[in-house]
C-alpha cells in the first residue's frame, strides 16, 4: 500500500474517532470554605464536548443551604482551587483578555462565562447547560465555580451579581474519550 495512502487512511480514522468518542471530564464539586481541603462533597458536573460546545450536565444535591433555589451565576475560573472560599480560583477564564463578562453567547466576553444554573427547591441541580464557545481541552486544569447570586451577563453589579464563590471543583488536567 502506498505510504501517502497509509497516511490518508489513518487520518480518516482518527478524525472519526473523535467525532464518536467525544472528550469529556468529570468534576467533582464541593462547598468551598476557608479551608485548605475541600468542604462537603455535593456531586459531579459532567463536561462533554458535542457538536455545539460544551454540554455540562450537572448531577448536584444538597445544596441547600448554601444555594437558593433559581438561578445561579456559573463559570470557569482560571485556576485550579477551590481554597479561601474558591477566591483561590482567581477570575474568569479569560485567555484573550476581553476583560468583560457578557455571558456564553457574546462572543467579546470571558470565555469562561457559562449559561445560569438551576438549582431546584430541593436543593438539586440537573438540568443540562450547553457553552457553546468552550471545548473540554479549554477547560482541563481550571476550576468551575457556582456562585450565591444570579447572573445578568453583564459586567454590573460586579460580574453579574452572582456574588459568593459557593460550590467549586477543580477540573483534572486530562480529559476521558
Amino acid at each position: 500500500m502506498p505510504q501517502n495512502l497509509k497516511m490518508f487512511i489513518s487520518c480518516f480514522i482518527l478524525s472519526f474517532a473523535g467525532v464518536m468518542f467525544a472528550a469529556s471530564v468529570t468534576v467533582p464539586m464541593y462547598v468551598t470554605g476557608p479551608h485548605t481541603k475541600p468542604g462537603t462533597y455535593v456531586g459531579t458536573v459532567l463536561a462533554k464536548d458535542s457538536q455545539y460546545g460544551l454540554l455540562l450536565t450537572p448531577d448536584l444535591h444538597h445544596l441547600l443551604p448554601a444555594l437558593s433555589s433559581g438561578l445561579h451565576g456559573f463559570h470557569v475560573h482560571v485556576r485550579p482551587s477551590c481554597t479561601d472560599n474558591g477566591m483561590a480560583a482567581g477570575g474568569h477564564l479569560d485567555p484573550t483578555a476581553r476583560g468583560k463578562h457578557l455571558g456564553p453567547y457574546n462572543p467579546d466576553g470571558h470565555l469562561g462565562d457559562l449559561p445560569a444554573l438551576y438549582v431546584d427547591s430541593e436543593g438539586n441541580a440537573n438540568l443540562p447547560v450547553l457553552a457553546p464557545k468552550l471545548t473540554v481541552d479549554q477547560i482541563l486544569n481550571h476550576a468551575l465555580m457556582i456562585h450565591a447570586g444570579g447572573d445578568n451577563y453583564s459586567d454590573q453589579p460586579d460580574l453579574g451579581g452572582g456574588g459568593a464563590r459557593m460550590i467549586c471543583g477543580v477540573i483534572p488536567k486530562v480529559s476521558k474519550p
